[in-house]
């Protein structure tokens, strides 16, 4: 494998953990490379957020040679070669070089090998297989460095051999596009994406769900979902993704401190109705507190409105909490097709803003002579509602006055 220029080094490269971690793994002469996205990222100044290694030694000897230098290593997927080198707060994962044997669609078995070349063949995209040694030296054996200039998502070798290796990649195509493609998807892939389309349905939902949600996660996945529904992949994953000219106008709003959010993102993507987010919780494997947080977006209260005041924001905060009112309003905004300045100021009167707690509790109840029983809980309601409506600036003394105010005489 020939040298195919040079990356300036990274401080990734540099840092303590990295190279204690390198030293290890070739403290008995074998030759070790970055592998990648740690690659690909730093070839395009982005930051790089998981540090891949790659070395012709076989798992049992890269356990070895971690341990023997004092680094943890965990077999986190022994069977592909793959080990997980833990040096002071960072993860790296190690893999050994090999080529498959056999594939399913979803496993691979795989033999390990000394090959760079073969490694290189048997990974999805030319973007991927990038390597690079610790003096920054690039090699580049399957083109991805040209493609990657052109903002180029290409698979490698026969683009439905690669699918067929595993199915999971039509939607790590889309997903790579969505972040690193400019101008047209490449044909060959999109026509094999096409044809295997029906395969996706060997994949569980969590697979489904979290090449969607780092998809969701690109800042313009529209054009990319785009693509996916007319090679019909799409309505084999999310036939209730309806909605792309809204996620389109929420992501012109999550500007700012506002940080994009991939399930937020999924509900603007979909028609909002309690049958259609159950069942794309469902599919896709959601939590229970994805699929909590999707049903009650299919339920917007009235109270989310985009002219309201902030004193009826912070009421609504405090009710639904600021996770969910800032759901219903960026949802709201994005379906009426309203400009960030409309909803800023909103934001900004609850961003910062905690709600307090109630200055009264059912013992100041029933120390004004109240019998413990459902007369209580009705007192503190009606305390509670006349406090927010107040914008929450009742102290306890008044809350204490307004309370005894609310007692019958006897």
């Amino acid at each position: 494998m020939q040298p195919a220029g040079r990356l300036p080094v990274q401080p990734w490269m540099t840092a303590r953990e990295t190279v204690a971690v390198l030293s290890a793994l070739g403290a008995e002469g074998q030759t070790v490379r970055f592998v990648g996205g740690c690659v690909r990222d730093s070839k395009l100044k982005l930051s790089v957020a998981d540090i891949d290694i790659a070395t012709p030694d076989a798992p049992a000897s890269v356990v070895r040679l971690l341990e023997k230098a004092g680094i943890q290593a965990h077999p986190t997927g022994i069977a592909h070669g793959t080990v997980t080198a833990v040096a002071g707060a960072t993860h790296f994962e190690v893999t050994t070089l090999r080529r498959d044997v056999e594939t399913d669609g979803r496993r691979a078995k795989v033999a390990f090998t000394d090959d760079w070349v073969g490694d290189a063949a048997r990974r999805d995209f030319t973007i991927n297989a990038l390597y690079c040694d610790a003096d920054g030296t690039l090699y580049d054996p399957t083109g991805g460095l040209n493609d990657l200039a052109a903002g180029r998502v290409r698979f490698i070798g026969a683009a439905d051999q690669r699918i067929r290796e595993d199915v999971l990649r039509i939607l790590r195509f889309f997903r790579f596009h969505a972040w690193y493609g400019r101008g047209p998807a490449d044909a060959d892939g999109l026509a094999a994406c096409r044809m295997l389309a029906d395969q996706l349905a060997i994949l569980s939902g969590e697979r489904m769900a979290g090449e969607m949600f780092r998809l969701l996660d690109a800042p313009a996945p529209s054009e990319a979902l785009g693509l996916m529904a007319i090679t019909g992949v799409l309505a084999r994953i999310l036939p209730e993704a309806d909605e792309r000219d809204r996620l389109t106008r929420l992501c012109r709003l999550e500007t700012g401190e506002l940080v994009p959010d991939h399930l937020r993102r999924l509900a603007s993507l979909i028609s909002l109705t309690p049958a259609n987010t159950d069942q794309v919780a469902a599919r896709l494997k959601l939590s229970n507190a994805q699929r909590d947080r999707l049903r009650r977006l299919a339920a917007p209260a009235p109270a989310v409105q985009l002219r309201m005041t902030s004193k009826a924001a912070r009421a609504a905060v405090y009710r639904m909490g600021r996770e969910a009112f800032t759901d219903l309003l960026l949802l709201r905004a994005a379906e009426d097709a309203a400009p960030a300045a409309a909803i800023v100021g909103l934001l900004d009167s609850v961003w910062n803003w905690q709600p307090p707690a109630v200055p009264v509790r059912g013992e100041d109840v029933t120390a004004l002579g109240v019998s413990s029983g459902p007369v209580v809980g009705q007192l503190l309601e009606r305390i509670e509602t006349w406090w927010v409506a107040s914008d929450f600036r009742p102290g306890r003394a008044e809350a204490l006055a307004k309370l005894k105010s609310l007692i019958p005489k006897r």
